[in-house]
């Protein structure tokens, strides 16, 4: 008996609808042990399905690893936790040719040891607190989605994503990452305190429950039929325009830039954040049941793309401007 094959457009609007469903359960699951953090929620699930990675900021006891980590456990992939260090090496990151020995035939050869970020959910835990030199081994990694040791290019599992954590209060014994380390990640998303109302719930989850375990909820092979799905959501071509406008205003040496912030922005974001604007824009249309982007999408994922993206002057800084005003402009 012959059976009828799925339209193209009915695959994508069950998709769509998986998603709803997966992500809803995922946010259902993580309230167990996450109080508050939605929009910081949905932001981290917006970066997977745009193929992205984040960076977290927010002071310590803020739940910004255990937010990761409790999101590893509801997707059915392989995760890795690096704590970063001031002796941290580019080795313990990529792996390193091993010297071993045939015990039968006394021949030595390399083998290639693979080190943490052979998996497909990283946590670079307080990212910043490792120099320059072991920070740039994730360029690579988070680019090309590949390691390169020697002669040989190792590709990275797939989906690969790298979640970082960062400390902003804390000086001593920290690298800030340089600009274009930075722009490899999608979105910076910062954590701050609760309300008093969301605190006193930590406090009380904490003190009186034991420990949840999460059961994992998508797969790596649901989670790539998504992104394969989020790049087919429409977007209009004044959504795109809007969204380059957005980024062009925010160069110093742009005509487009507004005359009073010519003086508050050393420099702006580049094309990429663009293309991660409007990625963005559809997957965050997607979450909130729609099938097309739209500009109050783009207004919305704006300032976790461009927050770190966005340099201001000394004059800026010495007024007490903060990025999140100067993105406000720009919109």
């Amino acid at each position: 008996m012959l059976t009828k094959e799925k339209a193209p457009m009915d695959s994508d609007l069950e998709t769509t609808q998986n998603i709803l469903t997966k992500f809803g359960r995922i946010k259902t699951e993580l309230s167990k042990v996450i109080i508050g953090l939605d929009e910081e929620i949905e932001q981290i699930l917006i970066t997977l399905l745009c193929k992205g990675h984040c960076i977290l900021e927010g002071a310590p006891g803020l739940a910004k690893t255990k937010l990761i980590s409790s999101i590893a456990s509801l997707l059915d992939l392989s995760f890795k936790r690096v704590q970063f260090t001031p002796d941290l090496m580019p080795g313990d990151l990529t792996g390193s040719e091993v010297l071993q020995q045939d015990m039968e035939t006394g021949e030595r050869f390399f083998r290639f040891q693979q080190g943490p970020l052979f998996g497909n959910l990283v946590l670079a835990d307080e990212v910043n607190r490792t120099p320059p030199k072991t920070q740039s081994a994730l360029l690579e990694a988070m680019e090309e989605r590949q390691i390169t040791i020697g002669q040989t290019t190792h590709p990275l599992p797939k989906p690969f994503f790298v979640l970082a954590t960062q400390n902003p209060i804390e000086q001593e014994g920290t690298y800030p990452l340089p600009e274009a380390q930075l722009d490899r990640f999608m979105l910076k998303i910062l954590l701050n305190y609760p309300d008093a109302e969301d605190e006193s719930k930590i406090i009380e989850k904490a003190s009186s429950e034991d420990s949840i375990t999460l059961t994992p909820v998508i797969t790596g092979k649901e989670l790539e039929d998504m992104q394969r799905l989020i790049r087919k959501v429409p977007i209009s071509k004044t959504c795109v325009d809007y969204a380059a406008t957005v980024v062009r205003r925010s160069r110093p040496n742009s005509a487009d830039i507004p005359p009073d912030l010519a003086d508050k922005i050393a420099f702006g974001a580049g094309p990429r954040a663009g293309i991660f604007l409007a990625s963005a824009a559809k997957a965050r249309a997607v979450l909130h049941g729609r099938q097309h982007a739209t500009t109050e999408d783009i207004q919305t994922m704006a300032y976790p793309i461009l927050r770190h993206r966005v340099a201001l002057t000394f004059n800026a800084e010495s007024e007490g401007i903060t990025p999140e005003e100067i993105i406000s402009q720009l919109l």
